[in-house]
């Protein structure tokens, strides 16, 4: 199986979220990948160089009008707002057929609800493929705007986070959301606070 080539990766650069320095990459008229926080934005910065090794970081000024829309809408889903992401453009061209399927679905899913790794298999038609999703999210280089912390394991559990803070970090992002899991009140239902 041959896999296509992905998109040239003319730049990159770090961005500030609630939850830490994240990374985004693009190339012409596509965000080639986007990174969740690291330990340091030292590491953050050695992972991006790593995935994207031509790319030139931005150091100073705005990335592209598109890159700059998508990581300020990045910022603000990481900050609570209730923005799905759907049209921000991705490269997928390099992406296996499977995996893109799995972030087809994991993009439709509203921010603050969630979905379990049965539930997309079932959805993409393969019921029997629950460990083949989460190998597919685990693999995610779009993350959040491929949202992989909105699916979980069976029974509402975390399940894996490949993230720098593992589950602790996929929960803090879905609190952000104040997510609601399937047909359960969400995190902050009935609290009698407003």
């Amino acid at each position: 199986m041959s896999q296509a080539v992905r998109r040239a990766t003319l730049g990159f650069c770090l961005f500030d979220t609630a939850i830490g320095p994240c990374a985004a990459a693009w190339g012409e008229g596509v965000l080639t990948g986007v990174q969740l926080p690291e330990v340091t934005p030292e590491r953050l910065r050695a992972r991006m160089r790593s995935r994207f090794p031509d790319a030139q970081e931005l150091l100073e000024g705005p990335p592209p009008g598109f890159a700059q829309q998508a990581i300020a809408r990045t910022r603000a889903l990481l900050e609570g707002a209730k923005d799905d992401l759907q049209d921000v453009p991705l490269d997928m061209d390099a992406v296996a057929p499977f995996h893109r399927r799995v972030y087809e679905i994991a993009r439709a899913i509203p921010a603050g609800r969630t979905m379990t790794y049965g539930e997309v298999a079932r959805a993409i038609g393969e019921p029997g493929a629950s460990r083949a999703v989460g190998q597919a999210l685990g693999l995610n280089p779009f993350a959040p705007v491929v949202p992989c912390h909105r699916i979980l394991a069976a029974g509402g559990r975390s399940g894996g986070f490949s993230a720098e803070g593992g589950a602790a970090t996929k929960l803090r992002m879905l609190e952000i959301e104040q997510a609601r899991f399937g047909s359960e009140p969400g995190l902050f239902d009935g609290t009698g606070e407003d």
